[in-house]
């Protein structure tokens, strides 16, 4: 009995069997019989992400002495062990661990937990699917029948349906690139993809002015849009009785838009305004229905006529055609929420955020489909090559259609005014956050907010012409 308690004693430091890793790792070892190996470390791109979804990085603090058994050390074919040489055992390795795995341990950068894109995820399929249309679907959709003007039956709903399958598809590509199966980082913002793809320079050089340009350009057109329809619609509810001097301008109407949509953007972070998306969704596809069942009800024009515009000289022609193909892609916007909205969502091992945000942008797009097509065709069939004169039978409708159209466009846009900024309120707000190494204080977030709505008004109304980028993706 004493030889088997001798056999089987406890390992301690001291045996010959277990052999410390301080020595291996540290810089400055001094054991010559051992080897230093590199250092263990993991790809940028998992040190700068904001979320580790699922993944830890386990790495090896300076003051932490960590043992292992030289056992631990074979490789798993049971080869011969090599005297004086040490492996790395698997489970300090940062990627690819079975211990890793078998936890399903969450590393979260902290300041994920203080921004208004990933501040909160609880979201779901149905979130996803109120963001996505309400970001997809957009003033921009109206334009589509004068596209087939110049490209005609034929190739007006071919170039329509390829850039309808364009857009699924690349959306297809965003959400499946937004989590990486292998490290599970999660990029919740289209900047970090770009980092990943690009690197910190090329970012700050091709993506980061581009993306918060279109960020802040949605809004400004947004102002505009809606300032200017909510002045219609204050026209066609009073009619001529209402007309006077004293009636709000057009810069005022966009004064009064304005702060509408910055009361409503001290909402605190994406989650929050899903009940804000859905209304927006709602009145969409409510604007884009009327449109166009108004216009196939009242039958075609007198005098329609399909043929395509020919123009003079070749130049002209070509122009018009790549003029019409860029109407058609132009109806088309929401990559730059894509990412944002499914950092929006839990995601696990079992249940990645793909499978809900993918079902929520099939839907989205399964009804953004049932707006366009019919608003492309239906409005070029009751108008021909007329629709350039003509908007939407206005003389013949009836008020309260009227009036309820121009609501509608007014609501959405007010609520895609909330998702097209979150981008810009994220970046600002991410600033104060590393600056002070905590949260935002609620009275910054909101100067920040109202600082951020007010310059896209004063924009909107002094440089105009800035405003178009707005009306792009």
């Amino acid at each position: 009995m004493a030889a088997d308690n001798q056999n089987h004693h406890h390992p301690s430091h001291g045996d010959n069997n277990y052999t410390d890793l301080s020595q291996v790792l540290a810089p400055g070892s001094s054991n010559p019989a051992t080897p230093r190996l590199p250092p263990i470390s993991a790809p940028p791109s998992q040190f700068h992400s904001p979320s580790l979804s699922r993944s830890p990085l386990l790495v090896l603090s300076p003051d932490r002495v960590v043992t292992a058994p030289v056992s631990a050390t074979r490789t798993p074919r049971g080869g011969a062990r090599t005297p004086g040489r040490l492996r790395t055992p698997r489970f300090i390795t940062p990627l690819g661990s079975p211990l890793r795995k078998a936890l399903h341990m969450t590393r979260l950068d902290p300041n994920d937990a203080w921004l208004p894109i990933t501040e909160s995820r609880n979201g779901n399929a149905a979130y996803a699917a109120f963001h996505t249309l309400c970001s997809g679907i957009g003033i921009q959709a109206l334009v589509l029948p004068v596209a087939f003007t110049a490209l005609g039956w034929a190739w007006g709903i071919i170039c329509l349906t390829l850039a309808f399958t364009w857009q699924l598809y690349t959306l297809y590509i965003l959400v499946q690139l937004h989590e990486s199966v292998d490290t599970g980082v999660r990029y919740s913002r289209y900047l970090q993809l770009a980092t990943a793809a690009l690197g910190e320079r090329f970012t700050k050089l091709l993506a980061t002015f581009p993306i918060l340009y279109l960020s802040a350009g949605t809004s400004m057109a947004s102002i505009v849009i809606g300032g200017s329809t909510l002045k219609l619609l204050f026209q066609t509810i009073c009619g001529g009785a209402c007309s006077s001097a004293h009636d709000p301008t057009t810069v005022e109407w966009y004064l009064i838009f304005t702060f509408a949509a910055v009361l409503l953007a001290q909402l605190p972070n994406l989650n929050s305004i899903a009940g804000v998306s859905l209304v927006g969704a709602v009145t969409a596809v409510g604007y884009c229905t009327n449109i166009w069942a108004v216009s196939v009800a009242e039958g075609r024009m007198p005098g329609v006529s399909y043929d395509p515009v020919r123009a003079g000289s070749d130049l002209e022609r070509l122009l018009s055609v790549l003029n019409a193909v860029g109407i058609v892609a132009f109806a088309f916007r929401g990559h730059n929420l894509v990412l944002e909205i499914q950092a929006t969502m839990p995601s696990s091992e079992k249940h990645p955020s793909t499978v809900p945000m993918w079902k929520g942008v099939k839907f989205a797009y399964a009804l953004i489909a049932m707006c366009i097509f019919p608003l492309a065709i239906g409005g070029y069939w009751a108008y021909g090559q007329l629709v350039c004169k003509l908007i939407y039978h206005g003389q013949d409708t009836s008020r309260f259609i009227l009036g309820l159209t121009s609501f509608f466009v007014v609501v959405n846009a007010v609520s895609s005014f909330q998702l097209y900024a979150m981008p810009t309120f994220d970046q600002m707000e991410s600033m104060v956050v590393t600056r002070l190494k905590g949260p935002c204080p609620w009275w910054i977030r909101a100067s920040l907010r109202v600082g951020f709505g007010f310059a896209c008004f004063f924009v909107a109304v002094a440089m105009p012409f800035l405003v178009g980028v707005g009306f792009g993706r």
